[in-house]
């Protein structure tokens, strides 16, 4: 801030002990008129805060606006991406059912409803035969430790929501574009049948003494 010009004067003034009318409403109108320099000067500090407090708050919005689209865009891939792999996976995962494991009916993308509770699942085979089985199979693009314990979820519920398959032995296979080698073991030691994909075939991978569990 410029040192003050009535502050000199004052000084001089003072110093010579003669302070006449003229000068003293020099040095009163000096004081006035820095006075409304810094009122001025105040106002526009705080006018400039406001607009930046408001455009701040702004651009908050319209990025938490982006991050909530830029959500749904990548949610929809995923979810494309998700519907693309089952698709890739039904044909190939249907002649499994068939031919080696002689199931009856094949259902793709079941979901039933009980109440509050949902089940769903990617594809649901049985034999109403003298096998009197049921496989249900999930199907991942990328598997991850989550979707192991989600298909172990399945199997879990899957009697309260089909009571007409409660007599029936359950099996669970899991079926994956990508699948590391520590998770296939965990999907193997839950006894779950394994499956890779292989020039967009999928194919069981399990070793010779595998044996399934029946949950």
């Amino acid at each position: 801030m410029p040192f003050c010009g009535c502050a000199i004067l004052s000084v001089q003034v003072l110093w010579r002990g003669i302070v006449t009318d003229e000068e003293l409403k020099e040095i009163v109108a000096s004081i006035a008129v820095e006075h409304r320099e810094l009122v001025v000067a105040q106002k526009e500090t705080d006018r400039q805060l406001k607009a930046q407090a408001v455009e701040a708050e702004h651009d908050r919005r319209e990025m938490k606006k982006s991050n909530r689209e830029l959500g749904k865009q990548i949610g929809g891939l995923a979810n494309k991406f998700g519907s693309f792999t089952e698709g890739l996976a039904l044909p190939s995962m249907q002649q499994i059912l068939r031919s080696q494991f002689n199931m009856e009916v094949v259902s793709p993308s079941v979901r039933v409803k009980k109440g509050d509770e949902e089940l769903e699942i990617d594809v649901l085979s049985y034999a109403n035969s003298t096998l009197n089985e049921v496989y249900v199979v999930e199907v991942k693009s990328h598997l991850r430790d989550e979707g192991v314990d989600q298909l172990l979820d399945i199997v879990s519920r899957f009697r309260h929501f089909f009571p007409e398959h409660k007599d029936k032995k359950l099996y669970g296979i899991m079926a994956a574009v990508e699948m590391s080698s520590r998770l296939k073991e965990r999907v193997l030691s839950k006894g779950f049948y394994a499956a890779k994909i292989s020039d967009e075939v999928f194919s069981i991978d399990v070793p010779a003494q595998f044996q399934p569990k029946a949950y």
